[in-house]
């Protein structure tokens, strides 16, 4: 019985696109962690001496817009830090805020527009407290960065 030399090819490149499929997904397993959630992360210096005027300022708006976007199921925690700068160039202040994952973020800024408009007011009286808050910070960057988790 002789076989067809197209055959032999067909069957070759199956076996190989099987073989490949295969270690794909093993190799896909293989990783020692999964993703987790999603953190925004702000890291803002406050200036010398301000850090009581800065917090008295930004922590009871944070925490009110903080719990309505939790009741809406945007934000699962959020978290603040804080510690001294290394230098000119270094933030002392880090805002951390958790969210499920990356599709979280689809029409976000929509759902904390209307969250800060009922929180804080008029788009106007939004811009004048982000003015005034320049006065005494100095945001330093900001991240999107998703938790590994090890397995």
């Amino acid at each position: 019985m002789k076989i067809d030399n197209g055959f032999l090819r067909l069957a070759s490149v199956a076996a190989f696109c099987l073989l490949t499929m295969m270690s794909a997904g093993a190799a896909a397993q293989d990783k020692p962690w999964t993703e987790g959630t999603v953190w925004s992360v702000s890291m803002i210096r406050v200036k010398a001496g301000m850090f009581d005027v800065y917090m008295r300022e930004v922590l009871p708006l944070r925490k009110k817009i903080n719990e309505e976007a939790k009741k809406q199921g945007l934000l699962l925690s959020s978290r603040i830090l804080s510690g001294n700068a290394n230098g000119r160039d270094d933030w002392d202040v880090m805002f951390l805020d958790e969210y499920k994952n990356w599709a979280a973020f689809d029409g976000i800024t929509a759902k904390y527009d209307a969250i800060a408009k009922n929180v804080i007011g008029t788009e106007e009286k939004q811009v004048q407290l982000m003015t005034k808050r320049t006065e005494v910070r100095e945001i330093m960057g900001d991240k999107l960065m998703q938790e590994i988790v090890p397995k």
